[in-house]
């Protein structure tokens, strides 16, 4: 197989959950995990006689979506009814948007790669629909849980800017980083409330016709994405290769035998039968709604990737620290009070997040308090405490939840500058150590670490280190 010889071309399909407490067109709660069918009513039931009423949150968040992502915010835009038949979709249809959705255009912009190259992916569009309830198959029957049916989400449709299946993982992490920053989305995919569909066909290299394209349904992990994208790409290839036809089929991904496998012939937009939802008025949205959402927007990804550059941190470093809001909040609430940046970075890059990826819990619940952490990093840079000490008192504090300054005195770690207690324990070290006292001044410089070492221990490991190296210094270049 040359593959080489063609490249991939890709477009992704996500649909994320809005974060709202209740559905798009009905009171229910939206709460993830509650008993089978205990968040319904007859609207989201589809019951005969009710009608759907909007919720305005949604129309807030999928604004504050589009607006994250360059997008143009349509000032008209209608429902749609959007007709197929699952045992998951109550009403027979699915309200969404088709031919006028919320938002147009836009683009998503990838970090630089290895090749310090930057990508941007276009956006088609971004659209507001209802969410279908779950199939549960277990042995011998089938059951359905309607508590996700009516739930609010966004389709976000890119064009297919993608090459590779590198770039559509780098291109998904950045949009749910950027859902997760302006609080649109909690794009927890374990939930399903952050899925993709990957549209793949591939050509020669160097044509610009499309291929046949094949459409894997519902990925809910980066992993099985990227992984879904490289084996259809070489199924495809190999099957031009071959001389054999690719057939447009909705595909399902096996994680298990790590294949494609078919699902159904590919659907067209007429074999859904869209038209106008006659239970909904069109959709206006002013002006003026567009910029009291605009003003409410928190700083986006890149532009705090951007800052932190400039403020002095690497590319990597501002990369790792703003891939989640969470932790670039907890960084700068680590800051205040604090001379080096790239020590507090360093800090909650290793430490900090090295605890959260070991625990059960939430990266909140996980982590000491940033102003804790904060307090505990000035004792450093003041020299109260060593930096070992610090690493000592962070552990502990994971553990009990008690402030850096209770734990530093509850386990004896303030750190020991007295020049005279330290100006003895260095006179001790020399006087037992005669010899290495005279190959030192012989000129073996690399002995100088074996006595602060030595001073360290016997002191400890409380004494200041700096203090130690000055009158170490004197004492081994007095030679009387």
């Amino acid at each position: 197989m040359n593959r080489e010889a063609y490249e991939a071309v890709i477009g992704l399909e996500v649909h994320t959950h809005l974060l709202t407490r209740s559905k798009l067109f009905c009171g229910c709660s939206t709460k993830f995990g509650a008993e089978p069918n205990a968040n319904v009513c007859p609207v989201c039931m589809g019951m005969p006689g009710v009608l759907p009423v909007l919720n305005r949150r949604v129309v807030e968040l999928a604004i504050r979506a589009g607006l994250a992502a360059h997008c143009t915010i349509a000032p008209y835009s209608i429902f749609d009814r959007k007709s197929y038949f699952y045992p998951d979709l109550p009403k027979g249809y699915q309200i969404s948007q088709y031919e006028t959705p919320i938002c147009k255009g836009g683009y998503i912009d990838l970090p630089a790669n290895g090749n310090g190259e930057s990508r941007r992916i276009g956006l088609t569009r971004i659209h507001i629909e209802e969410d279908a309830g779950k199939n549960i198959h277990a042995e011998s029957v089938s059951l359905v849980d309607f508590n996700r049916s009516g739930v609010p989400l966004v389709e976000i449709v890119s064009e297919p800017d993608l090459r590779s299946a590198e770039d559509a993982g780098a291109y998904l992490r950045q949009l749910r980083a950027i859902l997760r920053y302006v609080d649109a989305s909690d794009g927890k995919m374990e939930e399903g409330s952050f899925r993709c569909d990957c549209n793949v066909s591939v050509r020669k290299r160097g044509a610009t016709e499309y291929g046949v394209r094949t459409e894997i349904k519902n990925l809910n992990s980066f992993r099985y994405v990227e992984d879904a994208i490289e084996y259809e790409t070489a199924r495809q290839i190999e099957m031009i290769e071959a001389g054999k036809r690719i057939r447009q089929e909705t595909l399902l991904w096996d994680p298990i035998h790590k294949e494609t496998r078919p699902m159904r012939s590919k659907e067209y937009a007429n074999d859904y039968r869209y038209f106008p939802e006659p239970d909904l008025p069109p959709l206006l949205v002013s002006a003026e709604m567009v910029e009291q959402v605009r003003a409410s927007m928190p700083e986006l990804p890149a532009d705090r990737r951007a800052r932190y550059v400039r403020e002095g941190l690497t590319d990597y470093e501002a990369g790792v620290l703003t891939a989640d809001r969470e932790v670039a909040d907890y960084f700068e609430a680590v800051l205040p009070g604090l001379e080096n940046r790239k020590s507090a970075a360093n800090w909650v890059m290793t430490e900090v997040l090295r605890v959260a990826r070991e625990s059960d819990k939430s990266f909140e619940d996980a982590a000491p308090p940033a102003r804790e952490v904060g307090a505990l990093l000035r004792m450093v840079e003041e020299q109260k405490i060593s930096l070992n000490a610090a690493k000592t008192a962070f552990a502990a504090m994971v553990k009990s939840g008690n402030s850096a300054t209770k734990t530093i005195a509850e386990l004896g770690l303030a750190q020991v500058s007295d020049e005279g207690a330290i100006a003895a324990a260095c006179e001790a070290v020399l006087a037992a150590e005669p010899g290495k006292v005279a190959e030192y001044r012989a000129g073996r410089d690399k002995l100088f670490g074996f006595f602060v070492g030595a001073v360290m221990k016997a002191m400890g490991g409380k004494a200041n280190p700096k203090v130690i190296n000055d009158i170490l210094r004197k004492k081994l270049a007095n030679e009387n």
